[in-house]
């Protein structure tokens, strides 16, 4: 899912859905992303070539925590944006626990299968770069782009942001899963499907017609 605030753009929320024979090892969830546990969860990686987490103290904290095939999709999808756009980079944010359950503020995040993502953002020179994240913005998550996807002098980039999508869900269709859910701000949703990639996300992703933070 992809999600936002106050119909500002503010994260990326994905549920990834996962059928019975793909929970089998090593790890297994339970119930549901909003009401639900998970047992043998692994910590995605705190960072790598194109890619890195929201904040060190969170990933010591144990906010990082996903289903085994959640995290093979994420790590697949980074390295074959690395290997076709090696100059985007990128940011992703809350999972969950390691052993699953109420991970505050968040409603859902609660059985593996919730990743936050940052938006990807080029700065005032057009490159990318990652999103800024600090204590005083609490590591991202109170930074509001306004309805042109601006923020100060950095800008989201629709274009890297529906390539990540694609291979995202290439992976997850590889990993023999899907991605169920998209929480994007519906009046961005038009940047991003007038993209190259547009028409097919459009066509094979569900969006929420909600702003909801999840």
């Amino acid at each position: 899912m992809l999600l936002i605030r106050r119909c500002l753009l503010w994260t990326m929320l994905f549920a990834i859905w996962l059928p019975a024979y793909a929970l089998s090892a090593p790890s297994q969830c339970y119930g549901t992303v909003s009401e639900g546990r998970i047992e043998q969860a692994v910590r995605l990686p705190a960072g790598g070539e194109n890619f890195a987490a929201y904040s060190a103290l969170g990933v010591l904290a144990g906010r990082t925590f996903v289903h085994s095939t959640v995290a093979r999709v994420i790590t697949d999808s980074y390295a074959r944006v690395a290997k076709s756009h090696p100059e985007l980079r990128f940011v992703y944010a809350e999972t969950g626990w390691a052993k699953g359950g109420r991970i505050r503020p968040h409603r859902t995040h609660r059985n593996g299968l919730s990743v936050d993502f940052m938006v990807p953002v080029r700065d005032g020179d057009g490159a990318s770069v990652a999103l800024p994240s600090s204590i005083a913005n609490r590591f991202g998550y109170d930074i509001d782009f306004d309805r042109d996807g601006r923020f100060d002098d950095y800008r989201i980039d629709f274009v890297a942001l529906a390539e990540h999508l694609y291979q995202l869900h290439k992976a997850a269709r590889r990993a023999e899963t899907d991605i169920a859910l998209v929480i994007f701000d519906p009046q961005l949703q038009p940047k991003l499907f007038a993209t190259r990639r547009g028409s097919y996300l459009r066509k094979r992703l569900r969006f929420s017609s909600s702003p909801d933070i999840s």
